[in-house]
This record gives structure tokens, C-alpha cells and sequence, in this order.
């Protein structure tokens, strides 16, 4: 699997193993140099201009703690400037073995040493060793002080491990009131972790870099990666000469009533630039005569629209009507690959039958809820689907028997095996009205031309983000983004990797 991740309890194993082979103290040792080297590379300087770059080290009372007191060391050594504020709890009782040997090391050399935060430090670097990934209660007291202090610092701040008061494995910020440190950038160690890339965990941990510290930790199974090219580039294939709009496959996007007709006009443009044949909107209220911009999709009413051999993504501005209720129940019993979307997801999840008949579905089916969608499907909160978005999109694609997209910051892709995917492309100028509409018809036409599900479902997603950072990168967004921008960037970003498949194929 490319770009694994491992919760903590993984890394906890794979680190004791390590650990019995090596000399104590040697994974300090090694993340300490592992990072110092990392915070010279941030200060961006060598040799003598480092002496005017003073740096802040934040040392807690564990083993982070220890990792931090070890990077003070070694800056300190490179001629830095290196001042620690040393938060070791009450007796210093926490402190193992390897940690009390850094903070003589770090007292025997150069380092400062402060009490408190100063109110008005002026530093070139902060490195946050309050907590690792061990934290599991939210930060309080003078740990808590210090890091809400960090809001006023103006400068990089980089996260050992991880930010402290982040959830390692769900990115949540730990604590029905709790507090992380927003770190710049973090440099994580052994192994990555699913906390930095989804939730909270893009807000607080800043740009990640991974360091293996020499473990290999590719012995360890895991069924949890980063989404990306290596998750479905196979399918990817230059189009024959010969050919025609029917080799591409059709595409129905089912919704569109009263005061909604604009939300499949969005999914129906994103499965046209996303390469499907033919594209559909059947829409449950009068079905416009044509789309002036997108005259190419045609536009039917629901009822007079025949299902067989057609991709269907239904939701986009569907509603709940009675009528909308009967075209779900219908799709549900074909065999046509499916996307369920918006409105779909709230009919199938406030009916038992509906969700019986898409859980013994054959065909390929995507599910591509927000986390409001994804809670009412689930029974549960918003609030306890983003504790655990790992393990709410995991539940979802069990119970429905179907692939799920549980979309927002580090979209999850989630397996009805129970593998996930946290996809890393996108902004928050996908925060827009239509946004999801055009990924559910980017889906529809990946399936419509023969992907399977769990391929589709992470191409769309990763396709979806890539164009939004494309848009960005030129100007267009985050702020003021709009999902009709989207399409047309997705085909971009479409074709520039199915050439560079084509070309490693050569």
C-alpha cells in the first residue's frame, strides 16, 4: 500500500520492537537530529548568520519532551540561539531514562532557560515537544497557557511528532474544550499518522514531513494510506482513435426539483468534462429545454428516462418528495453503477427498506456524504462523526455495503473491507455551494467508463482537490471559488495525467 498510515497503538508496537535492538535512547537521538536539521532547514541559514536566529523549544515532561530538550541541544551546538521553556509536570515523575539524559545534555551546553512564555518573544522558530502522540486529555493548566499563547507568535512553528492536543489517529482536537498547538510544519516520526491529514489535523499540522528515524515500518500491516496516484493511476488509459461517445459510457444525473434544477446541471457538467459519452439530467420537476453553456447535456423528465445501461447519480437538488422517495427505490433495485448523493443520502438514510436494498446491491455503489448526510445515515452527531472520521466513513461503507466518500478537510475514502483512503489535494474553496455536486458527476463518469467503485471513488476525490489547487495556484480562489470553475480544471488535471500514464507505459 503507498503512503501508509499507522494509528498510535501500531506505532507503539512497531516502536518497541525497535526499541529491543537498538542502544536506549538511540530513537531520541535520532528525531532529535532528525528535527534539528529539519529547523535549520526552516531558519534558512548556516554557520555564523545562525547566531541572530533565536529559536523557542517548548519541552514537555514524556518522551517529546525529551525529543525537543534533544533538538535544543544540537541547535545550540550549530551555534543557534536555542532557548527551552521546560514544562515538566509536577516531579518530573513522567520523565523516562532517555529524557532526563537529554535535559542534562541540553543543561551541560549553551541552551537558555525560561520559566514562562514571554509576552513579547521575538523568535525566528518555535518547536512545539509539549505532548506527543501519548496525549489523551485535553490540555489544561500551564500547557494549555503556553499553547494558546503561541496564537500571538509570528513566526514558524514546528510540531515534533505531532502538534500537541491533536488526536494522532482522528485529527480531532482533543477535549470537548480542548486546544493544539498550530504548528506550520511538523516533522513526524517512524511513520505517518491519519491525525495530520484529516479533521482538525490539516488546520494544526501545518506542511508534514516524515522521518523512518531507520525503522522500517513496512512489516506492520495497516489498512489506512494517503490517496493518490499509486491508489488508481492503473486505470488511466489513453482513448483509441477508434471510438466513439457511446466507448465512454452514459451518465443520469436524477434530481432537480422545484427551485434545484441548478445543482445537477452542476453534477451532469462534471461527469461531461470527466470524460463520460453522454450525459443526462432527468429532472423531477419540468426539465429545462438546454443548458446554454453545456448545450452537449440533454435533458429529460425522470419518469420518461430509461435506467438500463446508464451510470445514475442521483441526489443533486432531488428533495423528498414522494416521487423522489420511488426513483431512489428504483435505482437501488437496477444494476447500474450508482453515486448517491445530498438528497439521495437523506431518503436512503431515513428509510430501513432503502438502506436494506443498497446494502444487497451487487453493482458498484458510491456514497459521497457531507458529515451532516453521513450522521444522519449513522444515527449519530455531526460532532461524533468528526471525533472519528476515520472510523464514521468505515461504518458507513460496512453497513451500505457500498464505497463512501465522507468529504470535508482530508477527505475520507472508506471500503466496505474496511481500508481507507485520506485524500490530500483541495482547499477550502471547495467550501461552496455545488462543489459536492460536481465531484458526485466526476464519480459518475469514472464509473460510467468502467472504473471500478474503489478506484472511482478515490480518483474523483483526489481529481476533485487537484483542480481546486490548480484554480488557486492561477489566481482563482480559495475565496470567491465556484463549483461551475470546477469542471473544467478537473479535465485539465484529467488529461495531463492520463499523458503522463501513457508516457510511462512507453
Amino acid at each position: 500500500m503507498a503512503y501508509p498510515l499507522y494509528t498510535v497503538a501500531q506505532l507503539r508496537a512497531i516502536e518497541h520492537a525497535a526499541s529491543s535492538t537498538l542502544a536506549p535512547g538511540t530513537l531520541m537521538t535520532r528525531a532529535g537530529k532528525a528535527a534539528a536539521d529539519y529547523a535549520l532547514e526552516l531558519l534558512g541559514a548556516s554557520g555564523d548568520d545562525l547566531r541572530g536566529a533565536p529559536v523557542l523549544v517548548l519541552a514537555g515532561p514524556g518522551n517529546n519532551g525529551g525529543d525537543a530538550l534533544e533538538v535544543a541541544a544540537n541547535l545550540a551546538e550549530a551555534g543557534v540561539n536555542a532557548t527551552v521553556l521546560h514544562l515538566p509536570g509536577d516531579g518530573n515523575d513522567d520523565a523516562s531514562s532517555e529524557t532526563a539524559a537529554a535535559y542534562e545534555r541540553a543543561r551541560s551546553g549553551t541552551v537558555g532557560w525560561l520559566d514562562m512564555l514571554p509576552p513579547d518573544g521575538q523568535w525566528a522558530l518555535v518547536v512545539d515537544g509539549l505532548f506527543g502522540i501519548g496525549l489523551t486529555r485535553a490540555l489544561a493548566g500551564e500547557y494549555r497557557d503556553v499553547v494558546a499563547g503561541l496564537d500571538d507568535v509570528r513566526c514558524p512553528i514546528l510540531a515534533l511528532d505531532v502538534p500537541s492536543g491533536l488526536d494522532a489517529d482522528t485529527g480531532a482536537v482533543i477535549g470537548p474544550d480542548g486546544i493544539a498547538v498550530r504548528a506550520t510544519h511538523t516533522i513526524t516520526f517512524i511513520a505517518d499518522k491519519p491525525g495530520l491529514h484529516t479533521a482538525d489535523g490539516r488546520d494544526h499540522a501545518g506542511v508534514v514531513r516524515v522521518d523512518t528515524l531507520g525503522v522500517d515500518a513496512a512489516a506492520t500491516p495497516t489498512t489506512a494510506a494517503m490517496n493518490g496516484l499509486p491508489a488508481f493511476a492503473h486505470c488511466f488509459t489513453a482513448r483509441r482513435q477508434n471510438s466513439h461517445k457511446g466507448s465512454f459510457g452514459d451518465v443520469a444525473v436524477i434530481g432537480g426539483a422545484h427551485g434545484m434544477a441548478g445543482a445537477p446541471v452542476l453534477a451532469a457538467r462534471g461527469a461531461l468534462y470527466a470524460g463520460a459519452g453522454r450525459v443526462y439530467v432527468a429532472a423531477l420537476n419540468t426539465p429545462p429545454g438546454y443548458d446554454s453553456s453545456q448545450p452537449e447535456i440533454m435533458f429529460r423528465a425522470a419518469d420518461d428516462l430509461d435506467l438500463f445501461g446508464r451510470t445514475l447519480v442521483l441526489g443533486p437538488g432531488m428533495g423528498d418528495s414522494v416521487d423522489a422517495m420511488r426513483l431512489v427505490a428504483k435505482a437501488l433495485d437496477s444494476d447500474c453503477p450508482l453515486v448517491l448523493d445530498a438528497d439521495a443520502l437523506n431518503l436512503v438514510g431515513a428509510s430501513p427498506d432503502l438502506q436494506a436494498r443498497l446494502a444487497q446491491r451487487s453493482a458498484p455503489s458510491v456514497l459521497t456524504p457531507h458529515p451532516l448526510e453521513a450522521a444522519r445515515m449513522l444515527g449519530m452527531t455531526v460532532s461524533v462523526v468528526q471525533a472519528d472520521r476515520l472510523a464514521s466513513a468505515r461504518e458507513l461503507a460496512q453497513r451500505m455495503h457500498a464505497v463512501v466518500i465522507l468529504k470535508g478537510s482530508g477527505t475520507v475514502i472508506a471500503d466496505p473491507d474496511g481500508a481507507v483512503l485520506i485524500n490530500p489535494t483541495g482547499n477550502a474553496g471547495l467550501a461552496t455551494a455545488g462543489s459536492g455536486d460536481v465531484l458526485a458527476g466526476i464519480c459518475g463518469a469514472l464509473l460510467a467508463q468502467g472504473w471500478p467503485g474503489k478506484e472511482a471513488a478515490a480518483a474523483a476525490a483526489w481529481l476533485h482537490g487537484a483542480a481546486a489547487d490548480a484554480l488557486v495556484e492561477d489566481g482563482v480562489g480559495p475565496i470567491g471559488l465556484t463549483a461551475g470553475e470546477l469542471p473544467a480544471a478537473v479535465r485539465k488535471v484529467l488529461n495531463a495525467q492520463v499523458r503522463a500514464a501513457a508516457q510511462a507505459a512507453d
